[in-house]
């Protein structure tokens, strides 16, 4: 034992002299930037910097897509936008508005021509390109698509949040790309908006885990490293909460529920090392993101601390003027927006901001210094990123893009992201004989498993999907010993045939029922209501009055309703979009090839106007009201069986300032081998400010045998305990707390003493 603990104190020790190494040595490499960046601030012209303060889409620069070029940027247009307007960032991949996956010989072409013609600028200041690779390099062909952000939430596995974000970072780098905008750090907690997939889910602590991990994979210690790429957080901040849940509508969010529920990610994606922040599009409490200088400035400077440079969205300056009504020309609409904070234009399609931005410094309305300001934190990046080192060489495809390893993790990501919400009587694991219908329109279609972002900008275009991926049809009829037909359509609109579904289910034993959406993403997705379309709801009643078992099987980009059909379904599954893998994914989870494991990352309503989150206050659940979603956050079986006992606290009273430790017992009570995840909740049970009835804490995910048994620890920080004070400051109050995992609950309380934190949100 004494061994042990002298192997363990040396790792630490060698941890912390390593990590003290890194420390020293970023502080010695920003050091060596930022007098880089200077000097070559100081030899800019005015031009040369509000160039640099402007992103371009492809558009600007290509040739048109029917001519079906080679390389298809324009050389004279990709000069006249770097050399005559100084352009410091390009955007998105061929063609606007639909975007399309390119190869990688062709990604290559293309940044090698743009970083060419910067080469040829006065000063050779390379090009920052950026691309939404949100679930893998999406717009690369033939790339390793993960689970979207929904899916790896439901994991609760940060291992593979960081694998996901290594190996799209490496096929990024691999296609000559250096710049993703992902990860996305809005908390999904408004069912209805069409980006809800786009989120790591309903919960804080869950979304904070999941998304600095897939940062310091994709990052690593140094993102100019070959295998490595920068990342950029969205929406900053509170875009995912719009009032009426359509995208790119208002939200009313009070500063304390801004800074509870709504900055935490952000500044753990800081922490993180991401170095460019997405502003919102949407606007909070009556303030436009992109006008917003006590978000971008006062908080995400003054108190985060970021370093990093912000980016608008997709027009969003010129929209403060057009589509907002807040500025009365385009002219003032620049000016709020870079004297807010904005220190990057995405335009997209022309040189207004750059020519109107001139125009203002020229008139003395908008001041050199922030100009400058804006551009070293640009630069500063630019720096980071490599770009400046034009002879690295691009990383080779080969033991890099698409290996095979690449492929079983983002199997293995499906496989863990995939919850089975019902099983009555264990009608899971089908046998492999059984004769089997699958119907429905999600069914055989790559497409409604990926969602937006894919390929194209909709991910809706099934003839660009790669052929060798297996949808669920394709997948079970795989996989089966048995009679396997599918009835269905080509397409997700297909009208499907229930009378011949019905006389087809006839001939079997099991029917798979495949409902839910078609791709979409931001306003393109918007729906008026969380019902299914009359049509999937005709075919639902059909299947289930045969009378023969319905497993349904649930692609969704949200939680649409389904209390109906899943109260009378023999087994629900909830695949929301499990990515390129998910087909294989969901078969061998039917046949119990694979002991699902996933756990909801959100509530899952029972009625359309039944919006209750999981760490709801205590007045949402009094009287008359509840909590009474269809299946609650954290909701997911499995094969097997698990029971925690023995929920114990390290103490039974601790001081404000002091860590506690709680440790549990967990057990696999069934029959099969299989993976738990054990959650650890919170309530503060009196405070000055109403607290939620539990809040997740930690959570650690284990495999255990039949029969095995594993103790846990866990600890809790004076962070985990404090909440946002009357005062709109961070505290811990004294009183008493309650730790809840599974069925059991103890209770410890925190005495006051004088310790002082220096917390942020």
């Amino acid at each position: 034992m004494k061994n042990k603990l002298h192997e363990k104190k040396a790792v630490i020790t060698l941890i912390l002299f390593f990590m003290l190494g890194c420390s020293v040595h970023n502080q010695e490499a920003n050091s060596e930037i930022d007098n880089k960046v200077k000097n070559l601030l100081s030899s800019m012209t005015l031009e040369e910097k509000v160039g640099q303060m402007t992103q371009v889409d492809f558009a600007v620069i290509g040739v048109p897509e029917q001519l079906n070029a080679d390389n298809p940027i324009d050389q004279a247009r990709l000069e006249d936008a770097v050399l005559k307007h100084h352009v410091g960032s390009i955007l998105n991949a061929p063609y606007t508005p639909h975007s399309k996956a390119q190869s990688i010989e062709t990604w290559r072409k293309m940044m090698q021509t743009v970083q060419a013609v910067a080469a040829k600028s006065r000063l050779k200041i390379p090009v920052i390109y950026g691309i939404d690779a949100i679930h893998g390099a999406t717009y690369t062909q033939n790339s390793v698509l993960f689970p979207q952000a929904i899916n790896m939430a439901a994991t609760f596995n940060p291992e593979l949040s960081f694998r996901e974000g290594e190996i799209t970072a490496r096929e990024l780098r691999v296609s000559g790309l250096r710049w993703n905008f992902s990860p996305v750090l809005d908390i999904g907690r408004q069912p209805l908006w069409p980006r809800l997939w786009e989120t790591y889910g309903e919960d804080v602590h869950l979304a904070t885990v999941l998304g600095a991990s897939y940062i310091k994979g994709h990052q690593g210690d140094d993102f100019s490293a070959p295998d490595k790429a920068a990342t950029c957080l969205k929406h900053y901040v509170g875009y995912s909460f719009p009032i009426n849940g359509k995208d790119r509508t208002p939200a009313w969010i009070g500063e304390r529920m801004l800074r509870e529920y709504f900055l935490p990610t952000f500044e753990a994606g800081v922490k993180a090392g991401s170095p460019a922040i997405m502003v919102n599009s949407a606007e909070v409490d009556g303030i436009p993101g992109h006008a917003n200088y006590h978000y971008l400035t006062t908080i995400l400077r003054g108190e985060m601390g970021f370093r990093g440079f912000t980016v608008s969205d997709w027009e969003d300056i010129k929209r403060l003027y057009t589509r907002d009504k807040l500025a009365a020309s385009e002219k003032e609409a620049v000016k709020i927006a870079v004297m807010a904070g904005i220190d990057m234009s995405m335009v997209p399609f022309d040189f207004s901001f750059y020519d109107l931005l001139l125009e203002l410094v020229k008139a003395g309305e908008v001041p050199l210094a922030r100009i400058d300001e804006a551009v070293s934190r640009i630069l500063n990046v630019k720096y980071q990123t490599g770009l400046f080192e034009p002879n690295t060489p691009v990383l080779p495809v080969e033991g890099n893009f698409s290996t095979p390893e690449a492929i079983e993790t983002n199997r293995q990501a499906a496989r863990e992201s995939i919850v089975l919400a019902k099983n009555a009587n264990n009608i899971l694991p089908l046998k492999k004989e059984s004769s089997i219908l699958v119907t429905g329109p999600t069914a055989n279609l790559l497409s409604v498993m990926n969602g937006g972002w894919t390929i194209t900008w909709q991910g809706d275009e099934e003839n660009l999907y790669p052929q060798n991926k297996l949808t669920v049809f394709e997948a079970i009829q795989l996989k089966s010993k048995g009679k396997v037909t599918y009835i269905g359509g080509n397409s997700f609109t297909d009208k499907i045939d229930s009378q011949k579904a019905v006389e087809e289910a006839n001939n079997h034993d099991i029917i798979v029922l495949c409902l839910g959406e078609k791709p979409y993403t931001e306003t393109v997705g918007n729906i008026d209501s969380l019902n299914l379309d009359q049509t999937q709801l005709d075919l639902a009643r059909a299947m289930l009055a045969t009378g023969k078992p319905v497993i349904l099987v649930t692609l969704e980009g949200r939680p649409r309703i389904i209390t109906t059909i899943a109260e009378q379904a023999a087994g629900v599954i909830l695949g929301f979009l499990p990515g390129m893998e998910g087909g294989v994914a969901i078969a061998d989870i039917l046949y119990g090839d694979y002991n699902p494991n996933g756990k909801l990352p959100i509530s899952y309503p029972r009625n359309t106007n039944d919006i209750v989150l999981y760490d709801h206050k205590p007045i949402e659940s009094y009287e008359l009201n509840s909590y009474k979603p269809l299946y609650p956050f954290g909701h997911g079986l499995s094969y097997t069986t698990f029971q925690t006992s023995g929920l114990k606290v390290e103490k039974n009273q601790i001081d404000s300032g002091e860590n506690i430790n709680i440790s549990v017992n967990v057990k696999n009570t069934g029959l099969m081998k299989g993976k738990e995840t054990v959650l650890l909740y919170l309530n503060d049970v009196a405070a000055s400010v109403t607290r939620p009835n539990k809040q997740l804490k930690a959570f650690k995910k284990i495999e255990l045998d039949p029969g095995q048994s594993e103790n846990l620890s866990f600890t809790l920080t004076p962070y985990d305990l404090s909440f946002i004070g009357v005062d709109l400051k961070r505290i811990v109050e004294p009183g008493d707390f309650k730790v809840m995992v599974g069925n059991e609950t103890v209770l410890f309380s925190v005495t006051k003493n004088q310790v002082k934190y220096k917390w942020l949100m």
